[in-house]
């Protein structure tokens, strides 16, 4: 047998042993589990059979199945003075007219710097035929930067795009 037949063997093995001591650490599989639909599902051994089938409740056959419980989170209230506000609270609309307003002038800041990158990347790719630099002798070097420079292209592309999309959001 080879090595990696052994490793396999070996496995099964240990496999077949792990299962033989978790049977026998049950009890030999008397405790019978049942898995209960519903919002949540309930996995329980503490009901009668006569319970788990008027709940539409199935067993679970082969390995133990370990539950560990926790503690729901609790509702920490909000600081006093944090910027936390309640959910009916309404923003005043000359301040958010300012917000959008502060929103737009930084987008279109942005377009404008991504769309100038664009069209400098665009000059240079030169429409997939880019002038050749003098360490690119080799073809392969050539086609990897040309490649490079469409996928930079795309990425630009898809920036200038995203920023459009996120002003076109926003009231005029």
């Amino acid at each position: 047998m080879r090595f990696v037949e052994w490793l396999r063997v070996l496995g099964v093995l240990a496999l077949g042993g792990l299962a033989g001591a978790l049977q026998a650490q049950t009890g030999a599989g008397n405790t019978v589990v049942y898995r209960c639909p519903g919002p949540p599902v309930l996995y329980t051994d503490s009901i009668s059979p006569a319970e788990a089938k008027e709940k539409g409740c199935r067993t679970i056959e082969g390995a133990p199945i370990t539950v560990i419980q926790g503690q729901r989170a609790k509702a920490v209230p909000a600081a006093p003075g944090s910027d936390a506000r309640p959910a009916d609270a309404k923003i005043d609309p000359a301040q958010q007219r300012a917000r959008d307003g502060d929103a737009r002038r930084i987008l279109e800041g942005e377009l404008r710097k991504e769309e100038g990158l664009l069209a400098s990347l665009q000059k240079e790719y030169n429409n997939g035929e880019p002038e050749r630099r003098g360490d690119e002798r080799n073809f392969q070097k050539y086609q990897e930067r040309v490649a490079e420079m469409k996928a930079a292209l795309a990425r630009k592309e898809s920036d200038v795009a995203a920023i459009k999309r996120e002003l076109a959001k926003l009231p005029p």
